[in-house]
Formats: structure tokens, C-alpha cells, sequence
């Protein structure tokens, strides 16, 4: 995968176009908060994260549907449990994935974040594929956003605390950080 800093779409993934972005204010990319998504709750591999975030969903398939159908929201990415990569915003725009948000004193941050959901919950273990595909693209984001630094990446819960949870308890922080710091050290290589 590859990303275009001049487009800020990625080559190499799955486009699925989301309707739910604007254009973001002037300033910099500088935050990348990570999430977790299925639908229905705890199903994978359904296809309906996607249709969701195209305002698609058929909200007579499933109970849980009906008390999301009016919500519009995206993210830039979603990395499934086989660690197949979607893009349905460019990162230039602003995707609409924190809601009400803060970090570090600043709010609303889709103004200058970018928004990755895992394929998961809170409690279960995330896949080998989906930590391997989210440093590939982390670092990738990293290098066309140098302000996105490993201090600048977060979880909803850290943005939203008591409002949100994800990417919950299941998200091994150390492993992914690890594996970071390890990509760094490859890239200057």
C-alpha cells in the first residue's frame, strides 16, 4: 500500500467511497485515533461496516440497525480481521469519526485527525493480519503527516473518555507500539 500525500488516497487498497466527509479546516493532519466496528456487534466479514458508512445499510436486517440508521458517520480506513484495508475518505478531507472530541485541549478533533476502525470489539483479540496491516498503514500516514507522531496516536476512548471505549481492552497497545518503533528503524535503514 502506498499513500498519495498530493491526493491522500491509498493505491494498493480497497476504495469505497463514504458521502459522510467535509472539507477540513486550514492547519495540519497531526493525530491518528484508532477505533473498533462490527456490524451487526460481534459479526465480521458482513460487508455492512461498508454500506454503513455510504448511509446503504438496510436497517430492516438486523434489530441492532434501527438505532443507527439516521447516525452519518465514516472513517478514512477500516482494517477487517483478514487485514484487508478500505479507504472511504481521502485523508485531505475530514471524515466524520470522533464526534465530540478532545486531545490534548483541543477539540473536535476530525479537524485534524485521521480515523482508522478495526473490524472488532472492545473484547475480543484483534488478528495478527489487522496489526500487520495497521503499522503498515500507520507508517505510511506517518511519513505523508510527519506530525503524526508515535505520541500523537490515540484510541476513541482517550478522545472521548465516557463516552467511548474503543478500541477497548482487546487493542494490545504495547504490541502495536513495538511494532512501530520497529517499522521506524526499518525505514531508515
Amino acid at each position: 500500500m502506498q499513500l498519495d500525500p498530493a491526493s491522500g488516497w491509498c493505491q494498493g487498497v480497497d476504495i469505497c467511497p463514504s458521502p459522510n466527509f467535509n472539507a477540513r479546516p486550514s492547519g495540519e493532519i497531526s493525530l491518528l485515533v484508532i477505533h473498533n466496528i462490527s456490524l451487526p456487534p460481534a459479526q465480521f466479514a458482513t460487508g455492512k461496516v461498508q454500506e454503513f458508512f455510504q448511509n446503504r445499510l438496510d436497517v430492516t436486517e438486523h434489530p441492532y440497525f434501527e438505532g443507527i440508521a439516521d447516525l452519518r458517520v465514516s472513517a478514512h480506513f477500516l482494517i477487517e480481521r483478514d487485514g484487508t484495508v478500505t479507504q472511504f475518505v481521502s485523508c485531505l478531507e475530514r471524515a466524520w469519526h470522533a464526534g465530540v472530541s478532545s486531545f490534548e485541549g483541543r477539540e473536535t478533533c476530525n479537524d485534524f485527525s485521521v480515523g482508522i476502525e478495526l473490524e472488532g470489539t472492545d473484547d475480543l483479540p484483534f488478528t495478527d493480519a489487522q496489526y500487520q496491516a495497521l503499522t503498515t498503514l500507520t507508517r505510511q500516514l506517518q511519513s505523508a503527516f510527519t506530525a503524526i507522531t508515535a505520541q500523537r496516536i490515540c484510541g476513541h476512548s482517550d478522545i472521548a473518555p465516557g463516552r467511548k471505549t474503543d478500541p477497548g481492552p482487546a487493542f494490545d497497545w504495547a504490541r502495536y507500539r513495538a511494532a512501530l518503533a520497529k517499522a521506524a528503524l526499518e525505514d531508515k535503514e
